[in-house]
């Protein structure tokens, strides 16, 4: 789809049927992709970008009920790999609002995106809770509107849990690897992300901590306020830096 999309951008044959539709602006192809997987690939401007959006909750090896908003890992790895692969597409793109999930799903997706070479952006709309916060920071300059907030707290598990020594452990070993992921990609050090999670005065039913897009920016976890007009101007920046080198 990515490879289609390119090539009826670049003058070759296309189906008259998946045409560009009138007023919206996009092929009937086009439409089936953002339909289906949440993303597209824009050559409209100056630069062709791929568009990922990673909303709702990170789905790992177990299939959430159907009407929760999920964004499936297993779609988003292929997808990374992909648009890395593409000798085309110039830049990344990812908007977030998501409430978290998976822990180790959202945090391998979080390493693919930060281990790519091709130059990719962040933009947190709404929220970026929980493993969203990874996420967000994956990338290699992070954005957040000012109504947007990040919520920080320890991991959690559901379901049944043996209550040893043991169990501590994991969960403990489990946070210092996603405090270390945050203090290699983000202006935040690991001790200030456990101090966040940690507190007991911030919400009602839970520890941890609330960020408003500001706060954030204050606190060094994303790179600056912004909006989407602000990180696809960062994003051409980089890709004509790259060019430029």
């Amino acid at each position: 789809m990515i490879q289609d999309r390119i090539r009826n951008e670049t003058g070759e044959k296309t189906d008259p049927e998946n045409e560009m539709s009138g007023s919206e602006g996009f092929s009937k192809d086009e439409l089936h992709q953002i339909e289906q997987t949440g993303t597209i690939t824009s050559a409209k401007g100056k630069h062709i970008i791929h568009c990922l959006t990673i909303i709702g909750q990170i789905e790992g090896h177990q299939e959430l009920p159907s009407p929760a908003k999920t964004t499936k890992y297993e779609h988003i790895m292929p997808q990374l790999v992909a648009v890395e692969e593409a000798e085309d597409i110039e830049g990344l793109i990812i908007l977030l609002n998501t409430v978290g999930g998976d822990v180790e799903a959202g945090l391998a997706l979080a390493e693919l995106i930060c281990g790519m070479k091709t130059p990719t952006v962040s933009l947190v709309l709404g929220g970026g809770h929980s493993i969203g916060v990874p996420l967000a920071v994956s990338a290699k300059r992070s954005f957040i509107v000012p109504s947007a907030t990040m919520t920080i707290h320890p991991v959690r598990m559901s379901g049944l849990v043996l209550g040893v020594p043991q169990t501590m452990t994991y969960f403990e070993r489990m946070q210092e690897r996603i405090g270390g992921f945050i203090e290699r990609n983000s202006g935040m050090t690991a001790a200030r992300f456990s101090e966040l999670s940690r507190r007991t005065d911030e919400l009602v039913m839970d520890i941890g901590t609330v960020l408003s897009g500001e706060q954030a920016v204050r606190e060094g976890l994303i790179d600056e306020l912004g909006s989407l007009n602000s990180a696809i101007a960062c994003l051409y920046a980089m890709i004509e830096q790259g060019i430029a080198d």
